[in-house]
């Protein structure tokens, strides 16, 4: 069964950096698009990050811009989500996702990972 596994959550203080990965269990198709989504506890999931599979072209939510990266690794079927400066506002469990639309929208996805927790101590 195709899976997305996330990895790298825990627990950091504020300013720290953490990098999430999430892995593919199929070769993901250069018309893809990979993304980011974060849900904090009693909020809706929010678009964090994407990139396209085959170009590379990303988008940032205003929240991240300038302390997230989201790269990938083709051949290892990888995107990461480098965080850096975080606050405590960022405390959620983040989930990985596939989609085909270059899109913020959870609803455009159709793939997605089970989650990992981030959280951030202020």
């Amino acid at each position: 069964q195709a899976q997305l596994v996330e990895s790298g959550g825990g627990s950091a203080q504020a300013g720290d950096s953490l990098t999430l990965s999430c892995t593919a269990s199929w070769r993901i198709y250069s018309s893809s698009v990979m993304a980011w989504f974060r849900q904090a506890p009693g909020k809706e999931r929010e678009f964090v990050a994407l990139i396209r599979w085959h170009s590379g072209s990303r988008l940032y939510a205003d929240s991240v811009k300038g302390r997230f990266t989201i790269s990938k690794v083709n051949a290892e079927n990888t995107v990461y989500l480098q965080m850096n400066s975080l606050k405590a506002e960022d405390t959620a469990v983040y989930f990985c996702a596939k989609g085909s639309q270059y899109s913020s929208a959870s609803a455009d996805y159709t793939s997605w990972g089970q989650g990992t927790q981030v959280t951030v101590d202020s």
